[in-house]
């Protein structure tokens, strides 16, 4: 699932570009054409308001899978992301037929967003901006879902460089029995070689929960032997136990915050793959209600600063992501790499969020 879509909205031309996309994000994810709709419309109404109360954004296409789908079929992950001014009523926005001519918040269409889509969730803090993100599968939303379940959450967000089909990076999570795994995989390099190194790594993981990191990282690497290789990070949360344990080889970044504060999780170098250690350390630390862990490839700036926001802990992880995403870079710093932001919570139920 490496192909990604990137698409700035900076003018009214630009809603039209992120419709097709999200159309053809729809074709590979084999959304039936009732879905395929429904997926278009949302993306419609987000790029719409980024031009309308925001003075544009972008708007990220991901192919994702979603929690609970038992059958791993892709769905449409659309997350627009903008620096305006941020929704002065939220409560208000999400209702459906809400509208405004007020600059300083979004218009109608967001409680329609909320509704049609699979999973639904933003964020919004005043001078800072908002973040909104879709789901949409191949079956319709069920209304009157009630938040999703209890227990910890991961998702993420892609960015390729410089707009382009693939992204060198990857994640992908995996649950067996009380562990649940998230992997974040940067292909050395970038475009399709990068891909398919990132790529392996993923579907290799479906066939390794049962396992602890340190031995994930031994089977990736005789998986990965036949690509270019990738810098990959491995976080395990045992959840019988809460605990966190963390694992990696090569440039991926990790901090983990806890009652309020950031802690850096060191990977190890090497590349997974091609020039990995003979033995790699493992961070074990205490997992509370109120944890979240940022996975990042080096796509991100070495030294970004971590959100003082207790709100992302309640977020839809690929809300989070986004946010990191947002906060850590900025036009005078463009990326010079692919960027993926994975993210793991406790498992709050966001004020805003439906789905799982």
């Amino acid at each position: 699932m490496s192909r990604v879509w990137d698409v700035p909205v900076d003018d009214s031309t630009r809603v039209r570009d992120v419709r097709v996309a999200t159309e053809e994000a729809s074709a590979c994810a084999g959304l039936p054409a009732n879905r395929t709709a429904t997926a278009a419309l949302v993306a419609t109404e987000l790029a719409t308001n980024l031009l309308r109360h925001a003075d544009g954004g972008r708007v990220l296409i991901n192919l994702v899978e979603r929690a609970h789908d038992d059958a791993r079929r892709a769905a449409v992950q659309l997350v627009s992301i903008d620096h305006g001014p941020g929704i002065p009523d939220v409560a208000a926005a999400m209702r459906d037929g809400y509208t405004t001519t007020v600059a300083a918040s979004l218009g109608a269409g967001l409680g329609t967003c909320r509704r049609i889509a699979n999973d639904f969730d933003l964020h919004s803090a005043p001078g800072r901006g908002t973040v909104v993100m879709a789901r949409i599968g191949h079956e319709p939303a069920v209304r009157n879902q009630g938040p999703p379940p209890p227990g910890p959450r991961a998702g993420g967000v892609n960015v390729p460089l410089g707009r382009a089909e693939q992204s060198g990076d990857a994640w992908g999570r995996v649950r067996g029995g009380d562990r649940l795994t998230l992997l974040l995989a940067d292909g050395l390099g970038h475009g399709a070689k990068a891909a398919e190194a990132s790529t392996a790594a993923v579907k290799e993981l479906r066939g390794l929960a049962e396992l602890p990191p340190t031995e994930i990282l031994r089977s990736l690497g005789r998986a990965l032997r036949p690509t270019r290789g990738a810098a990959v990070a491995v976080a395990q949360l045992d959840l019988k136990e809460s605990q966190l344990s963390f694992a990696g080889i090569g440039n991926i970044g990790a901090r983990l915050r806890t009652d309020g504060a950031w802690k850096p999780l060191l990977s190890h170098p090497g590349i997974v793959g091609a020039q990995a250690p003979a033995s790699v350390p493992v961070q074990r630390v205490p997992w509370h209600a109120n944890s979240l862990l940022v996975l990042h490839s080096d796509g991100l700036p070495s030294r970004w600063t971590p959100p003082d926001d207790g709100v992302l802990p309640g977020c839809d992880p690929a809300v989070a992501a986004a946010v990191v995403l947002r906060d850590a870079g900025s036009a005078a710093r463009p990326t010079r790499d692919d960027t993926c932001v994975a993210v793991l919570t406790a498992g709050g139920v966001s004020r805003h969020g439906s789905g799982a």
